[in-house]
This record gives C-alpha cells, structure tokens and sequence, in this order.
C-alpha cells in the first residue's frame, strides 16, 4: 500500500530541546493509525508539523498520489490539500446549531448569503452528516448546549465536513462517558474506511478498541511500531511509558 503521507528524517528544536530527532513516519491512503506516548514525546509537535503550524528544522513531509512536499506550505494551504485536525479541546461555534455549525464547514463554494439561507441541498448534506455523527435529533440545538462528547462529534462532523483525505485526531476520548467513548470509536473506524486517520491518545482501553496499528514516540522519536500487543510487550516501551508491574 503506497503512503498517503509520509514524514521523513524529519527534525525541529526548540531553544536547544530537540522536540522532533529523525522521526520517520508514513500511513497510507485508506488506514487507522493511534500514535501513543509519554508526555514530551512529540505527539503534538508532530501534528504541528504536518499541518503547518511549524516548520522543520530537516528532513521532508510527502503528501498524496504525487508525494507533494509539505515544507512551506502553509496552514491554510495544507487544510484545503485535505488534511484536517482536531484539537482536544472541541472548538465548535457554541451560538451557532448543530446544522448551522456543519453548513458553515461544508466543502462547497460559497458566500455569506448562502451559509445564512443555508439552502436545502447544504441543509441536506448536513443531516447526512449530523446522521453519521450521531447528532441527527440534535440539528436545531445550539451546539453550547450540547454535552462535552456531542461537541467533540460535532467537530469531527466539521472536518468530515471538508472531505479531508487525513485526520488527526487529538485525545477524542478525554473527558467522554463510556457509552461516547464506545460511539466515538465506531465513529473513527467508519471514518477510516475512507481516509487516513490518526489518532493521539494516551487511554489504552480506548486504543485497544480501535484494533489498528500503532505508533510509539519517545524523544522526538518512533520507538516502537505494531500492534498494541506488540508495542505493549516491548520492554522499551514499558520501562518509558507503560512501567512494569512491580514498580514501586
């Protein structure tokens, strides 16, 4: 399977901390990838990374059929390429509806009157989308008063919204009850039968139930790399993050 995105020798420091060192990563067009870590390993500036919000120091970031460098393009650029990214903490438009709030993300050429007429067929796509996110009942609430795991929904529904060929999902699971926690992995499951999605979480129950590949980093690095089984079983990986069992 040819990759999607693929990151190379990548490097970025910051004031002399080394965020980033070599990191070589790739997911392909059609896959569902956790990325997992200790605090400080690099999760976070790697999503920078990829979406432009920082710029590496070395090495090269390849996206799509044409492995099109990443290097200097910029954040708007590299949203409307089809790669798209949730934070942790949900940024939806809280004054807006559900429906309102999913128009207004739609891919679709548009001016300010017609996201304000929503016109039917935009109002249509996103039921559909509201549907696939398990907030159809909810279209003319107001997205402040949905629950904290409604409002993560609502802005993966958002991106979903941008017909995004890579997702990088931030923690969906922090703060969700059992059951959104069971909808949301569904939710990112379906989503990857379409596109490249990766996921950032450090609840291993919650990685287990997306049964996928996945990443370790530590220092900046790929430490590990399979199965959850398989990256759980490294002594590596337990002596820097999971610790052993008869830790004081």
């Amino acid at each position: 399977m040819s990759a999607l995105l693929e990151v190379s020798g990548v490097s970025k420091s910051f004031d002399g901390f080394k965020a980033i060192d070599n990191l070589s990563f790739s997911i392909g067009e059609v896959e569902l990838r956790a990325v997992i870590g200790p605090n400080g390993a690099g999760k976070t500036t790697f999503m920078d990374l990829v979406t432009g919000k920082t710029r590496p120091d070395s090495g090269t970031i390849r996206y799509g059929s044409l492995s099109r460098s990443l290097t200097g393009m910029s954040e708007a650029w590299i949203a409307q390429a089809g790669i798209g990214r949730k934070f942790q903490k949900p940024t939806v438009f809280e004054d807006q509806t559900v429906v309102e709030n999913l128009v207004m993300a739609l891919k679709s050429p548009r001016n300010p009157f017609s996201v304000l007429i929503r016109r039917p067929p935009q109002r249509d796509r996103a039921a559909t989308l509201a549907e696939q996110i398990g907030l159809d009942d909810a279209l003319d609430r107001r997205a402040g008063e949905l629950s904290h795991g409604q409002k993560q929904w609502l802005e993966i529904g958002m991106l979903l919204a941008q017909e995004p060929r890579v997702l990088l999902i931030d923690e969906p699971a922090a703060g969700m009850t059992t059951a959104e926690r069971e909808k949301t992995t569904q939710m990112l499951v379906d989503a990857a039968r379409t596109r490249a999605v990766v996921v950032i979480e450090h609840d291993m129950d919650f990685v287990r139930r997306l049964n996928c590949r996945v990443t370790v980093l530590h220092e900046g690095r790929v430490l590990a790399e399979g199965s959850l089984d398989h990256v759980c079983a490294d002594p590596r990986v337990i002596d820097v993050y999971l610790g052993r069992d008869d830790d004081v």
